[in-house]
C-alpha cells in the first residue's frame, strides 16, 4: 500500500468520522515533507478558504502558556491534504466555509469570516458551537462546526506538538506503572465521591 493510498484511506475514515493516530501521522508525515519544499499551499481550498479555515483551526485550538496550538500542529494542512484526496469532504469544508462567510456578512455588515473582529467571530462560533441553538437558520454552520472542530482537534492530537501537549511519552518499557495523582483526583472530583 503506498503513503497516497493511506491518505486516500484516511480521508475516508476522516469523512466517516473516524480517524486513528496511525493513519492521522501519515498525514503529517506528508504534510511536513511537503512543507519541507516550501511554504505550504493549499490543494483543496481557495486563498479565502485558506485563511478563514487556518483563523477556524486557530480559534479552535489556539496555543497558550501551556501548549501550542492548531497551526502549530499543522491541523488546517492536515485537513487540506485529506479534503484534496477526499471530493466529499472536500465539499463538505468548501460548503461550510462559504455558510460561514455568508453568515458573517449577514451578521457583520458585509464583513467576512476573516474580516470580522474577533469578537464577532467569536459570538458566531458561540452560535453554532451547541446543537442545543439548532434551527433551520443555523443548522448548517452547526453541522460544519462538529465537522471542523473534530477535524482540528484530530489533526492537533495526533501531531508531533498535540502529542507533546498532552505529555506522551511513547511506548517504553516501566519498571512500575503509577497513575498520576493529577489524574486520580480528576477521576474522585468528577465522580463525586471526593
Amino acid at each position: 500500500m503506498t503513503r497516497r493510498d493511506i491518505i486516500r484511506n484516511a480521508a475516508l475514515a476522516a469523512a466517516a468520522g473516524i480517524t486513528t493516530v496511525a493513519s492521522g501521522q501519515h498525514v503529517h508525515e506528508e504534510v511536513r515533507e511537503q512543507a519541507a519544499a516550501g511554504p505550504y499551499k493549499a490543494k483543496a481550498f481557495t486563498a479565502r478558504e485558506w485563511a478563514a479555515l487556518r483563523r477556524l483551526c486557530d480559534l479552535i485550538v489556539p496555543a497558550d502558556e501551556k501548549s501550542k496550538g492548531a497551526l502549530d500542529g499543522h491541523a488546517p494542512e492536515y485537513i487540506d491534504l485529506l479534503s484534496s484526496n477526499n471530493p466529499e469532504l472536500s465539499s463538505l469544508f468548501t460548503g461550510g466555509l462559504a455558510w460561514l462567510d455568508r453568515e458573517s456578512q449577514r451578521r457583520f455588515n458585509g464583513a467576512d469570516f476573516v474580516s470580522a473582529t474577533a469578537d464577532q467571530q467569536m459570538a458566531l462560533l458561540d452560535l453554532i458551537a451547541y446543537r442545543k441553538n439548532e434551527s433551520a437558520e443555523l443548522g448548517p454552520g452547526i453541522r460544519f462546526f462538529d465537522l471542523v472542530r473534530r477535524m482540528t482537534v484530530d489533526a492537533f492530537y495526533t501531531s508531533a506538538a498535540g502529542i507533546a501537549a498532552v505529555g506522551y511519552k511513547g511506548n517504553k518499557a516501566v519498571a512500575k506503572f503509577e497513575v498520576p495523582l493529577e489524574a486520580i483526583d480528576y477521576a474522585v472530583k468528577r465522580s463525586g465521591l471526593g
